[in-house]
């Protein structure tokens, strides 16, 4: 399940054409592809100008990009702490302003945040502060747009299945997967089929009445000692 079967035109955004291109020709339905950095705050007005050009007006915004740098604390310097920061904080923040003009009076903004928010594990210090912060807004986003009627809501994945560690190799993907697993208190990582309904859900009428709270889709990882 994804947006598109459920009826919707749906914009992707991404740094490489190439890969844009890649996805478009596995999902069903309107598409339009937008080659933009998830890690640049002035490219979100013109990722909203863009939009704007296509459509009147915006009724769900999915913020999923992030960058998963993790690193042991004598690692980090201060250029990938702020590359980090402003991908998966800083930039969201300027996008949702951007695209104030362009949002329905019934508009859903759903935030990906992740496990790493809730929980300490290895090297996730920076990361996890930086999806802390993003899940954070929203509560304080929805106080201050609530009578915009924008809806804003966070959903916290725990492991899944997804392409992130592909160029890894296929034996050493297997391996943290396998680590993943063990982390789990359902013995099992989540598929990424299993976030999009999650996130279909935040962005129907079926959850009209959520709003400024995170949904959890980690497998009790965030909740319970494994």
């Amino acid at each position: 399940m994804s947006f598109s079967p459920e009826g919707a035109a749906v914009a992707i955004t991404g740094r490489s054409q190439e890969r844009l291109d890649e996805v478009a020709r596995q999902l069903e339905g309107p598409l339009l592809t937008v080659v933009s950095d998830a890690g640049d705050v002035p490219g979100q007005a013109a990722l909203a100008s863009r939009l704007q050009a296509e459509w009147p007006k915006l009724d769900i915004l999915m913020s999923n990009a992030a960058d998963v740098t993790h690193l042991p604390i004598e690692e980090w310097n201060e250029e990938s702490f702020d590359r980090l920061v402003a991908t998966n904080l800083k930039t969201p923040f300027f996008l949702i302003k951007a695209l104030l003009p362009l949002f329905s009076q019934k508009s859903s903004i759903i935030l990906v945040g992740s496990v790493s928010a809730f929980i300490g594990h290895e090297n996730a210090a920076v990361y996890g502060a930086a999806k802390a912060g993003l899940l954070s807004y929203t509560r304080g986003l929805t106080y201050e747009l609530k009578d915009r009627g924008i809806r804003i809501n966070g959903l916290s994945p725990g492991p899944t299945v997804t392409n992130a560690f592909k160029p890894l190799g296929a034996e050493r993907q297997a391996a943290i997967y396998e680590e993943l697993r063990r982390t789990v208190p359902l013995h099992r990582l989540g598929s990424a089929t299993e976030m999009a309904k999650a996130a279909v859900y935040l962005a129907s009428d079926e959850s009209a009445y959520t709003v400024g709270t995170v949904l959890r889709v980690d497998g009790g990882i965030g909740q319970l000692a494994y």
